[in-house]
């Protein structure tokens, strides 16, 4: 079976950052999904360089991709610029933080 980028995101949906309750592809944090053959590269940020979480929303992210049928490796390439702000979350995801 060939996966999608749907597929990845969509996996990826499952991720919660359990600081805001929201999942990391709604709030903006995914930069891009590149799909090679078996292998998924991630880019994404967090919402602060000192993010206590840094190191498990990584893995908890490469977790959900690798449980796409027909993924095989997945790489997370933590990116820093575009710095994330909430501009970036999606519609739902505004509202409920910001009113």
């Amino acid at each position: 079976m060939i996966m999608t980028e749907e597929d990845i995101y969509n996996a990826i949906s499952t991720v919660i950052d359990p600081e805001v309750g929201f999942d990391i592809v709604s709030l903006g944090l995914i930069y891009g999904v590149k799909i090679e053959d078996t292998h998924v590269n991630i880019t994404m940020t967090l919402s602060t360089k000192g993010c206590p979480l840094h190191e498990l929303i990584q893995q908890w992210t490469k977790d959900a991709v690798l449980k796409v049928e027909g993924v095989q490796d997945c790489t997370i390439e933590i990116v820093w610029e575009p710095a994330w702000n909430i501009t970036m979350a999606s519609e739902r995801v505004k509202k409920e933080l910001c009113g």
